[in-house]
């Protein structure tokens, strides 16, 4: 009878998918979450309680949300999975470090509630729900998503340690330094210019070492996810190592907007071309957007050919918005974007089928 039992249990069949893994959301959300802790940590050393204060309110306020819609629309209440602590965090990362605490609240209950569950919650939004709130708060709140950043000293707020090393008037110098690194890029050949002096100051200022150590350290002007390179780099390292991302879209992005931004500045006689890719490569929320924001599961291709076009449609946008567009970073919108087109990616990059051809038969009559 045992020997009978034995072989029954042996036989039975159950539905696909007949391969378990030791991962789950949660799991990977909260990998996410503690891969970004270096750079937040360090943006609450540099920029201060501001930062933090933040970073508390948001993730607070996306997780209250998660809970309250969750229970209105009678699903399971997965709150602390980490999906909507995320959304809040990378949320408050794309703040100035001086905006005021209730758009941090109005951002992540617009992320969690219109970006998310009107779509239909998790693994069925269109858009990354953190970039969508930002956008939100862009479009309503413009004056508080641009001025309100760090003041480093009474001189110099752009990095502790630059200096005037140009000779350049003090007003401005000041004037300039009042800028994100993006923005003194963006905006200051325009000021020095209306002020007759020339323009090769600035880029003595920007491409020094120091402002080059700064932007890697990060010890510069910003949304306080826009800190150091080196510990997002890291915390990018700990996804890939921890295969909760893949290399493609990190690569794709950071290559093809450091490789449109070389093309541009070669092509128009630039004399330091390396040094001003390089200077784009660490200012802004670049790496913060490839390794954390782009790769996100849900709103990215699925096939390894699909993120290589993601990312890299990502990198142009970027490179674009930052020469010739109206705002001195493009990350957010970059990815926005992209996010629309990915159902087309994986339609057209999907792979083909096991066991067909490439054209279908003729028949035989």
């Amino acid at each position: 009878m045992g020997n009978e039992q034995q072989i029954s249990e042996q036989l039975i069949i159950s539905p696909a998918p007949h391969i378990s893994s030791s991962e789950s959301v949660t799991k990977v959300m909260w990998t996410v979450v503690i891969a970004l802790m270096p750079a937040a940590v360090f943006a609450v050393y540099l920029y201060g309680i501001a930062a933090l204060v933040l970073m508390t309110v948001a993730v607070v306020a996306a997780v209250a949300g998660e809970a309250g819609m969750q229970l209105l629309l009678k699903k399971k209440v997965t709150a602390l999975d980490g999906s909507a602590a995320i959304t809040g965090l990378l949320l408050a990362m794309n703040l100035p470090p001086r905006a005021p605490w209730w758009m941090a609240l109005i951002g992540s209950l617009f992320a969690i509630i219109i970006a998310k569950h009107l779509f239909g919650g998790l693994g069925y939004n269109i858009f990354n729900p953190a970039l969508a709130g930002r956008a939100f708060l862009m479009a309503s709140w413009p004056a508080h998503m641009t001025i309100d950043w760090h003041r480093f000293g009474p001189t110099n707020i752009l990095a502790k340690a630059v200096e005037n090393t140009a000779g350049l008037p003090p007003t401005l110098f000041d004037t300039i330094t009042q800028a994100t690194p993006l923005g003194l890029i963006k905006e200051g050949p325009r000021l020095m210019q209306g002020s007759g002096v020339s323009i090769s100051g600035l880029y003595d200022i920007a491409l020094s070492p120091s402002m080059i150590k700064s932007l890697a350290i990060g010890t510069v002007g910003g949304c306080i996810g826009e800190t150091s390179a080196l510990l997002l780099l890291a915390g990018g390292l700990i996804l890939l190592i921890r295969k909760v991302i893949t290399w493609h879209i990190p690569v794709s992005f950071i290559g093809s907007c450091a490789a449109v931004v070389a093309i541009y500045y070669a092509a128009s006689g630039f004399p330091s071309v390396g040094m001003m890719t390089l200077y784009h490569v660490l200012a802004g929320g670049l790496f913060l957007g490839a390794f954390f924001m782009a790769t996100d599961m849900v709103t990215s291709p699925v096939t390894g050919k699909g993120m290589l076009i993601f990312g890299a449609g990502c990198g142009l946008i970027t490179a674009l918005i930052r020469l010739w567009g109206g705002f001195p970073e493009g990350v957010s919108y970059s990815i926005l974007i992209m996010n629309a087109l990915v159902p087309f990616i994986d339609r057209f990059t999907k792979p083909r089928v096991f066991g067909t051809g490439t054209k279908p038969k003729k028949g035989n009559g």
